[in-house]
């Protein structure tokens, strides 16, 4: 079977490749997407071939084709309907941490099943929404926290709303753009700048992978305050302020990443059943706000590049927001549920 993958293949270069497909391996699945999603800040550093090589088998993606720097096919939000395998399967929606294809073979043990209540155009937020719960979970949230949220993307957003059910908590999302004012009270927590930024918080989520957002964090952190770094500088080096109130506050900052299951529930849940339930978060309308804009799958090449690095908010038109996850449609005629479609 013919099938067409999106390589990146030179600093802010892609290309789409034709490629055969094998016969379908025993264990396997073979998939034809529907939709896959941009996980903006992770990509944006591939195709500007700025992953480390010290980082280069930490961030292999689990069905990436080729090697970082280049040509690598990079990618892990696709969503898509099974065509070839066990007849029990065939048919299903499915999620599965691929890169970016019309159609692929993967493990069958890594294609879970979509719930009926997600549509494709929001269950490519799964891989965030995993994300985002495993923050979650090394977070350790408590009742009535005041919790701060840098960083409005994708990832930051789902956290956000995520902390803002626990009872007491007031959440406020800080973000540069105020575009993302209503995205962020949507999903039922309040907005800032840095300008008006709430002071004395006791649980900090940066999520901004900016130097300037995790000075902030420090600067506006209570008394032994936790601080979750949770944005991936790739190569650039970040110079903080540690030796004004960081020892005087006693302030803790902790990495926190998806690769590993957070230690709060390590040996009680598996990568995925945790991939399972960030799917079963997503059966709330709300999170659509995240979702767009939308491309075709040919129209690629030509668009990715400025969607991973959009204009400054100074410099967009009125009303026009930057990119959250950018969603990929494919051949609406392969779908075999078109009320669940992109």
């Amino acid at each position: 079977m013919k099938a067409r993958g999106f390589w990146a293949t030179a600093p802010g270069v892609g290309e789409i490749r034709a490629l055969d497909l094998p016969p379908l391996a025993p264990g396997a699945l073979r998939v034809r997407a529907t939709a896959s999603g941009v996980s903006r800040g992770t990509e944006r550093l591939v195709l500007q071939g700025r992953v480390p090589p010290s980082q280069f088998a930490a961030m292999r993606a689990p069905l990436q084709k080729g090697d970082f720097p280049f040509p690598v096919q990079y990618g892990y939000a696709a969503v898509g309907v099974v065509v070839e395998g066990p007849a029990e399967r065939l048919g299903q929606r499915v999620f599965c941490l691929h890169p970016h294809q019309d159609v692929f073979d993967a493990p069958a043990a890594m294609a879970v099943p979509v719930p009926d209540a997600v549509p494709d155009h929001r269950a490519v937020l799964a891989a965030n929404m995993e994300t985002a719960l495993n923050i979650a979970w090394d977070a350790e949230p408590r009742l009535g926290e005041r919790i701060l949220v840098i960083g409005a993307g994708v990832v930051g957003l789902l956290v956000a709303a995520l902390l803002a059910r626990l009872p007491g908590a007031v959440v406020t999302v800080l973000d540069t753009d105020p575009a993302r004012r209503p995205v962020a009270e949507a999903l039922g927590c309040r907005f800032a700048t840095p300008e008006d930024s709430p002071a004395e918080q006791e649980l900090i989520i940066h999520a901004s992978a900016s130097a300037a957002g995790l000075r902030h964090a420090l600067a506006h952190a209570a008394f032994e305050a936790r601080i979750l770094e949770a944005s991936w500088f790739g190569d650039a080096a970040i110079a903080l302020p540690l030796g004004e109130a960081f020892h005087a506050k006693r302030l803790v900052l902790r990495s926190t990443q998806v690769g590993a299951v957070s230690p709060a529930m390590r040996g009680r849940r598996t990568h995925g059943e945790r991939l399972a339930l960030a799917l079963a978060l997503l059966e709330e309308a709300r999170f659509d706000a995240l979702a767009g804009p939308r491309l075709r799958f040919e129209e690629l090449p030509a668009r990715l590049p400025a969607l991973l690095a959009p204009p400054p908010a100074g410099e967009m038109a009125a009303g026009e927001v930057a990119p959250l996850c950018p969603i990929i449609t494919y051949d609406a005629g392969h779908q075999r549920n078109p009320a669940c479609s992109a």
